[in-house]
């Protein structure tokens, strides 16, 4: 069930923006959807075994082979490719987004989407698997770049951090949706059905993207002022009063005086010299966008760029793939159930708990948010490897859901939102492409080396349990940074006042 204030904030806006975010967020959900596509049909996948679920359908007639002979080193550069994939999206999105819209660069994720999970569906051999986990990881890349942006844009200011927390949201409800299809589908060929529920989605996505507008801020940056105007207030409703957004636009009181005569009871038609007032204010206010390696260089980007980039190692350092993708092997007899249900049972409580605490990013700040859920993560972590080095089982169960609870606080959703709040509107997508590059570098190295890792500490010192040790005190690291470097951006107008500095108006 929604909270309480997810509930007021749907009552607050309109229909067509959530349907904005509904169709926006189905690029995340597809991050989600094939990180974790091949994590339950693998055996099957790569002939290992026929079924790794219960028989509870029958395989269906088809040419393609029933399964893909590979090793475990082919599988898992298989895996990769769709890491690869998502670091070339987030990196080259960014700067997509800000030169040609951002309504652009998520029509282009769809198309992408639909063509990767199409090659993955009909694949039969690994390279063109491989191609089609590449395509499907660009346009998952490109769309955590993208979509927050969108969602921090088309969001009212108030709701921002609740709405901006959907993209999480989403992100877990994909990771949900393909793990329990694994558990029915994971017999045969059915396996396919699960990729190819993928371009269903994308499918889905891209008519969806017909019509949605692009982003007002967006507009009025770089194209017309007086469009960004009525577009603002078509997704806002007409009683709602865009003043203060307006304004934020400009920096002066021209736009908000422009959105009046817009509203006024002479209907839509604006007189030619507040078009040309409108016109000239635009080229004076407009400042040029911020390339990818221009915003490292410039000093007064530099230190968002630590902060995005610091945080995104935090929040893979702390731990959390380590159970979203080597739980089935890591719980193995720690839990009551069986290995895809012990799955499907981390992914309810990440969805649940992301959910649950949607609000708090508003309520209590970001910093707050991050350093409590640094905090929990590195205390779960702690009593996680002590129960594996005592095989506490209970305290196992305990730790691995608080783990993941406590993730979904803070380290889930606040790092996407924060990004494009800690720098101007020129920059964003300079940011976001650092932001999530970062993240996919943090990503790639703890799931390639978790593992040896994590092996070679119980062969060195005996038992389980070692390298939990080792996120713990990495939580501890990422505590003092976030808690030394990283602003609070909650109740903060422009990133002048994050940063507590003079306006600059070179």
């Amino acid at each position: 069930m929604p909270s309480a204030g997810m509930r007021q904030c749907i009552r607050d806006v309109s229909v067509y923006l959530i349907f904005l975010i509904f169709i926006s967020t189905l690029g995340p959900l597809q991050f989600g959807f094939h990180l974790s596509e091949l994590n339950a049909p693998q055996d099957v996948i790569t002939c290992k075994q026929e079924s790794v679920a219960s028989d509870l359908a029958s395989q269906p007639d088809s040419n393609l082979p029933q399964c893909i002979p590979m090793t475990e080193t082919e599988f898992a550069a298989l895996s990769s490719m769709f890491v690869l994939g998502g670091f070339l999206g987030a990196i080259t999105a960014g700067p997509i987004s800000t030169t040609y819209g951002r309504l652009l660069a998520m029509r282009i994720t769809s198309l992408f989407f639909v063509l990767g999970s199409v090659l993955e569906t009909l694949a039969g051999a690994v390279p063109i698997m491989s191609a089609g986990r590449f395509l499907s990881g660009v346009g998952a890349g490109a769309s955590t770049v993208v979509v927050p942006l969108y969602i921090s844009e088309v969001a009212p200011p108030k709701e921002r951090g609740l709405f901006g927390s959907l993209t999480q949201v989403t992100i877990n409800s994909g990771i949900l949706i393909t793990q329990t299809l694994g558990y029915f589908l994971s017999k045969g060929s059915l396996w396919r059905i699960i990729l190819s529920v993928g371009a269903c989605i994308g499918l889905v996505q891209g008519i969806g993207l017909c019509f949605v507008p692009e982003s007002p801020a967006w507009l009025a940056a770089h194209k017309d002022p007086q469009i960004a105007i009525r577009t603002l207030q078509r997704i806002r409703g007409k009683r709602y009063s865009i003043d203060e957004e307006i304004e934020s636009w400009s920096g002066d009181k021209g736009i908000a005086e422009e959105e009046q005569l817009l509203n006024s009871a002479d209907g839509d038609i604006t007189p030619a010299p507040r078009r040309q007032s409108i016109a000239s204010n635009k080229s004076q206010k407009s400042i040029p966008h911020v390339g990818f390696f221009q915003v490292v260089r410039d000093p007064l980007y530099q230190p968002a760029i630590i902060a995005v980039i610091g945080i995104m190692f935090a929040q893979q350092f702390c731990g959390i793939n380590s159970i979203m993708m080597y739980s089935v092997s890591l719980l193995s007899g720690v839990l009551p159930y069986s290995s895809a249900g012990v799955t499907i049972l981390i992914s309810i409580v990440n969805l649940v708990t992301t959910i649950s605490c949607a609000p708090l990013a508003d309520k209590i700040g970001r910093k707050a948010c991050l350093l409590l859920s640094i905090s929990g993560m590195g205390t779960m972590s702690l009593l996680l490897a002590l129960s594996l080095r005592l095989e506490i089982k209970v305290l196992s169960a305990i730790s691995v859901l608080g783990f993941v609870g406590f993730f979904a606080t803070g380290l889930g959703p606040v790092p996407f939102m924060m990004a494009s709040e800690l720098v101007g509107q020129e920059a964003v997508g300079a940011t976001q492409s650092w932001c999530l590059g970062a993240n996919y570098v943090a990503t790639y190295i703890v799931a390639q080396f978790f593992p040896i890792l994590n092996s070679w500490l119980n062969d060195r010192f005996g038992g389980k349990g070692w390298a939990f040790f080792v996120f713990a005190a990495l939580a501890a690291l990422s505590f003092a940074f976030v808690g030394w470097w990283v602003p609070e951006t909650k109740g903060k107008k422009d990133p002048d006042e994050v940063w507590g500095r003079t306006r600059r108006v070179d």
